[in-house]
């Protein structure tokens, strides 16, 4: 099974697990007028959680993947490993800051497991095609969008 564009679905429970851990991170962001409320979770190749990272969690109008990833002593610790997040990560920033796509690929994480893609309602998002095209695995997580979505009411309206 894959979603309306053709990203597969994951119905691991280990993945179910992590994307919980997630919107728990995402659950932690203080809403913002131009900002998506975001949760991840970055996981090394062994299984290990070696970071967490929620929206705006560190200064300089950070997002989740951006935290996890700056949490680490190396960018060499994320290679070849998993960041779960709730949400599509970013392909343009309208901050000006480096997208999360991008710092996925320089990390060399090898799949992403994402609960919902990002709403357009700010910027068009083409964060899962561009790490797809980077030969980054990219899986959604069936069922999880209403939690994923949850902290973003103050833009995604119902």
């Amino acid at each position: 099974m894959s979603d309306p564009y053709g990203t597969p679905y994951t119905n691991d429970a280990q993945d179910a697990y992590y994307m919980q851990e997630s919107i728990e991170e995402a659950n932690k962001s203080i809403p913002a007028p131009q900002a998506y409320c975001v949760g991840a979770v970055l996981v090394n190749k062994d299984n290990v959680v070696l970071s967490k990272g929620f929206s705006r969690e560190l200064p300089g109008n950070t997002h989740a993947e951006e935290c996890a990833l700056a949490k680490l002593d190396s960018l060499e610790l994320a290679k070849g490993g998993v960041m779960y997040t709730t949400m599509e990560p970013c392909s343009i920033r309208l901050s000006g800051n480096r997208p999360c796509s991008s710092r996925i690929i320089e990390a060399g994480i090898a799949r992403v497991v994402v609960g919902v893609r990002e709403p357009p309602n700010l910027v068009q998002c083409e964060g899962i095609g561009l790490l797809e095209r980077e030969g980054i695995k990219v899986e959604i997580v069936p069922g999880v969008e209403e939690a994923c979505l949850k902290p973003n009411r103050h833009i995604v309206k119902e």
